[in-house]
């Protein structure tokens, strides 16, 4: 018989080494090498175990026990993929205070509402706490079930006792597995509680929530193989200062994993945005100089923005440059393409340039509406309230086609916009109903924006 040997696994990438190292020599992060369970090998000469259930042809495995159930949440289900599957284990991770609890209590709630059974554990609030908020997002309902509990094995009772058909874990951070070493919330410990929930999940058929704390850098807390255990990763996102919560898949197993489902966060509860565009359109009913209307793709999904600019004369050596929901290189490279290409007299100016309505764009595809904001403000002259700019600006001061043109240009025309510039190596085929035109470069662009300051200088 062979002789039991022990591993070593990093709980950042799960890479295993046959000895301790402080350092992984996968992903290389420090101190993550911790001692495996021990492993022994199969002896030569001894056969395989008769399964209990025997494989068989997949065209005789039935698929509609895996049929998604819709949450009544439609943004959810959208990120989702058209809903729960039975059986299925969901991590949805977020930043402290951002909503996780109350998205999932208003799940729980349309859950309730079908007839069905649903079990809520809290690890980080009393019971009484939860009813309070419950009461305040009008999440109560008879057959939601609520325990507060971070012991594992009392967990698994509640769901004997109960029998739901939809469990959440709030939060898998906060759960003790008794017998298993480590601190609570260590790498050990997750480990081995979504291990026991998943197989809990797989075997009787329950779709499970977890929700997951995030590190500062804004990734998932816990061992990366939390995430390859689980079906769904769900990323929850927002902004302190905004209203505005995004639901963003990360990975997931039934669906598309680039979805994005857009909520507001208000006094009684979150609610679902259907049509965010309209979060981000701020009293764009006349033309006022240094704005302009953009479409950015977050996702599969066509969001229609305004990006703002300003300047002002400056005294001094280094004139201010200041940010706001824009990837401030992006912009810095913008401006140096209008100073260089087009003579744009930037040296002595202040220059801000922003967004509305807490949006946040990091894509090149915002490149032209910013230089068109910019060149607006200093020319005095305001791009009509019903244009929209769509393209990326290279160095040389040519536009750049970018992605999913037809969407971009479909989202503006369903909103109301009349005319839209594009790229012109734009190779799709584009929405009848708005027109729209071809630009080669900065200089056309500014052209056919400012049409009444076509041959101005700056």
């Amino acid at each position: 018989m062979a002789k039991p040997r022990s591993s070593f696994r990093c709980g950042a990438c799960g890479h295993t080494v046959a000895k301790w190292v402080g350092r992984c020599p996968e992903c290389g992060e420090w101190g993550t090498v911790d001692e495996a369970a021990t492993i022994s090998t199969r002896p030569n000469g001894v056969g395989g175990i008769t399964p209990s259930s025997p494989a068989k042809p997949i065209t005789e495995v039935d698929a509609n026990s895996s049929a998604a159930v819709a949450t009544g949440i439609g943004e959810l289900d959208r990120v989702l993929g058209r809903g729960v599957v039975p059986g299925s284990v969901i991590l949805l991770a977020g930043e402290p205070g951002v909503g996780k609890s109350t998205l999932l209590l208003e799940t729980v709630k349309h859950w309730a509402h079908r007839g069905q059974k649903a079990l809520y554990l809290t690890g980080e609030e009393s019971a009484g706490q939860v009813r309070m908020r419950a009461e305040r997002t009008d999440a109560v309902h008879e057959n939601v079930y609520l325990a507060a509990e971070t012991d594992l094995a009392t967990i698994l009772g509640h769901v004997d006792a109960v029998n739901p058909s939809l469990v959440v874990v709030d939060s898998v951070q906060t759960v003790v597995a008794t017998g298993t070493d480590g601190v609570t919330g260590g790498v050990t410990q997750i480990r081995a509680v979504t291990t026991a929930l998943v197989s809990m999940a797989k075997n009787r058929g329950i779709a499970v929530v977890l929700v997951g704390h995030v590190t500062k850098d804004g990734a998932v807390a816990g061992p990366r193989s939390l995430e390859h255990l689980v079906d769904v990763v769900l990323s929850f996102e927002g902004d302190r200062h905004s209203s505005l919560r995004m639901v963003r898949g990360i990975k997931n197993r039934f669906g598309a994993a680039d979805e994005v489902g857009c909520f507001e966060q208000r006094d009684d509860g979150i609610h679902q945005v259907t049509d965010p565009s309209g979060i981000f359109l701020h009293q764009r009913d006349a033309d006022v100089t240094g704005s302009t209307a953009m479409v950015t793709m977050d996702g599969k999904r066509a969001l229609v923005g305004e990006v703002q600019a300003l300047a002002n004369k400056s005294t001094m050596a280094t004139p201010r440059r200041a940010v706001s929901g824009l990837d401030s290189a992006r912009v810095a490279m913008v401006l140096a393409v209008l100073q260089s290409r087009l003579g744009a007299p930037l040296g002595d100016h202040e220059i801000y340039a922003a967004t509305v309505g807490g949006m946040k764009v990091t894509e090149p595809a915002a490149d032209l509406a910013i230089a068109l904001a910019v060149s607006s403000v200093l020319q005095n002259t305001p791009v009509p309230h019903r244009t929209v700019a769509i393209g990326e600006v290279g160095l040389a001061g040519e536009v750049r086609r970018v992605s999913a043109v037809a969407r971009r240009v479909g989202e503006a025309k369903r909103l109301g916009f009349r005319h839209a510039i594009v790229p012109a190596g734009t190779d799709e085929n584009l929405p009848s109903g708005i027109r729209v035109t071809r630009v080669n470069d900065l200089q056309d662009a500014v052209r056919a924006a400012l049409t009444s300051t076509v041959d101005a200088p700056f």
